[in-house]
């Protein structure tokens, strides 16, 4: 049977081409890597950010190559190869290795371990906090939203639709409401582990106007009780589209409009397509 996912632009598009180019030499620290995946881009976008040296792989993961499957036996990306036969993967285990393995190369995207009398220490597990609720909660209600099908409900369709619509909205707004006061970004003015977690997701969001008829996310003044909240979500969400890191690894988007489309469709073959279709969580 077709894979529908495995017919991909085999390269990355616009300033991530660049990215790709700059970083095709040989290198020790290896990302094996789907252009269009937005799990791949956390780790991409963390390697931007600190300036280390890495060799970029682009694979099909539709078509898993030997090298892939030597480094990471379950084929999946992102991998990162740190060294011969040393092999991570998990989007975030592995942008929080980077981090601590790589706590010389600037900007810290945690405060460091262990200072401040302690108040570090807690500020890095209230980034996890809310790195998780990117991963349990933004991500699966994104593909619960993009991938449900209105006709299979019939008369119901538009109702659930419009309930699915609100449980991102939801999402989005919990995330905002815990950011530092001001911003940009989610702790402030530094750019931190948490706003690499949600940036794929929340540059994506053009999908549901391209697929689902729009989010819903109010105009500036138009959100009543939760204004001040959008109002910090849509200075957040500026900041991150302009962050050179997330620039640099965004393709063109007409390139990702086919990749989205098979989500939209509800014929998607990736793991998270799978476990979205069975009612699951992210995988």
């Amino acid at each position: 049977m077709p894979i529908p996912d495995a017919d991909l632009h085999p390269v990355a598009t616009g300033l991530a081409k660049q990215t790709v180019d700059n970083h095709s030499a040989e290198q020790e620290l290896k990302l094996y890597s789907g252009w269009f995946c937005p799990f791949v881009q956390r780790v991409w976008i963390t390697l931007e950010e600190k300036g280390i040296p890495y060799q970029y792989i682009e694979v099909n993961p539709y078509y898993k190559t030997p090298e892939l499957m030597r480094a990471n036996p379950r084929g999946l990306v992102p991998t990162l190869q740190v060294a011969p036969g040393k092999a991570l993967y998990e989007s975030t285990v592995i942008c929080e290795y980077l981090e601590d393995h790589y706590a010389d190369h600037e900007p810290r995207l945690l405060p460091a371990a262990g200072d401040d009398g302690g108040d570090n220490d807690y500020e890095r597990a209230r980034a996890r906090i809310w790195m998780d609720h990117a991963s349990s909660r933004i991500v699966p209600a994104f593909h619960r939203l993009l991938q449900f099908q209105p006709a299979a409900y019939g008369g119901d369709g538009a109702a659930r639709l419009d309930e699915l619509r609100a449980e991102l909205r939801s999402c989005l707004l919990e995330f905002a409401g815990a950011m530092a006061d001001g911003g940009p970004y989610f702790s402030g003015r530094d750019f931190s582990l948490p706003d690499v977690a949600a940036a794929p997701w929340a540059t994506r969001l053009w999908v549901f106007d391209e697929f689902k008829g729009g989010l819903g996310i109010p105009a500036p003044g138009r959100g009543g009780a939760d204004e001040p909240r959008w109002a910090r979500w849509r200075v957040w969400e500026a900041a991150v589209r302009r962050r050179d890191s997330v620039r640099r690894t965004t393709s063109e988007r007409a390139r990702y409009v086919p990749v989205h489309r098979r989500y939209a469709d509800d014929v998607a073959q990736s793991q998270i397509a799978r476990a979205i279709r069975a009612g699951r969580g992210v995988p």
